[in-house]
């Protein structure tokens, strides 16, 4: 891990995996998340000879926190515009939930003000410009749910379980471990700061318009990687992203929920790589296709 500063001097945990690897790949993951919800992935993609680059979102895991808790999208932007650009070429993008917004907001406001695109291809991991609202707040309430951590890792792990039936294992303590933080009463409690609940998605709902305007904007490859069981994507939300990104590929893995990377994760990393395989170097402009992978 190795700290990077950002612009207004706060550090962020990054991750490399096979430096000396093209192309690079930029991991930007979901609220909530950190840089390890790629772990899988990563390996795999860099194995496949792929320069693979993950982070903590400001407020999250390793990365250092606002003070005061005064949270925006733009800072989050700003991180991710920063990071791109840090690259020794320009990166393809996978980006989970938050992090794939926050790519729609680099990529399409880079190209409305006629800047170098940031991006030279994006994967968009179960989000659209608009979601559904009712999935978005099922996340959050459990968030919100646990205020006062748990007792132990076995807690914490039971609660998870419940939160993702899907998911056929338990976490273990070691997987465990990067998520949770004890505090000084010796309870465990989530890696995020607790204001990022106040300031960041408290304002989300006002950001789609500019969402939306920025996802017609982009002309560089795009896949929208979807869950067949996610509530905060749906059909609808998935015709009116591509409408606006007509050149859009759509592929939905069918078992998958909103957290497509972890219920999915051999189907996610496969089509991740065929579409990192069959980039144009110069792009595409072909029309919209939808297809569901056999997972």
């Amino acid at each position: 891990m190795t700290a990077f500063p950002a612009s207004d001097g706060l550090r962020l945990a990054v991750e490399v995996r096979h430096a000396a690897g093209t192309p690079t790949l930029l991991f930007a993951h979901g609220f909530g998340q950190t840089r390890g919800a790629w772990g899988g992935s990563m390996l795999a993609l860099a194995d496949a000879g792929c320069r693979c680059v993950s982070f903590d979102s400001r407020g999250h895991g390793e990365s250092e926190r606002v003070p005061g808790g005064d949270y925006h999208m733009d800072q989050f932007a700003s991180d991710l515009l920063e990071l791109a650009r840090a690259q020794p070429e320009p990166p393809i993008l996978v980006g989970a939930s938050m992090g794939g917004l926050l790519g729609l907001v680099v990529a399409g406001e880079s190209a409305a003000a006629g800047a170098p695109p940031p991006f030279r291809a994006m994967v968009l991991v179960d989000i659209t410009p608009r979601w559904e609202t009712a999935g978005v707040e099922r996340i959050l309430a459990f968030m919100q749910a646990h205020p006062n951590g748990f007792a132990d890792y076995a807690e914490a792990a039971e609660q998870i379980a419940a939160y993702l039936p899907q998911r056929r294992e338990r976490k273990s303590e070691e997987q465990l471990r990067p998520l949770l933080r004890p505090g000084p009463d010796g309870r465990l409690r989530w890696h995020w700061d607790p204001a990022l609940l106040n300031g960041l998605v408290s304002e989300s709902e006002r950001y789609q318009p500019r969402l939306l305007t920025a996802a017609a904007n982009i002309r560089v490859p795009l896949l929208l990687l979807s869950g067949g069981r996610s509530d905060v994507v749906s059909s609808d939300t998935v015709r009116e992203f591509l409408q606006l990104a007509p050149h859009a590929q759509h592929v939905e893995l069918p078992r998958a929920t909103h957290m497509v990377a972890g219920d999915a994760n051999d189907a996610f990393t496969r089509e991740v790589a065929r579409f990192v395989h069959n980039l144009d170097p110069v792009g595409s402009r072909e029309g919209a296709t939808t297809v569901k992978s056999v997972e």
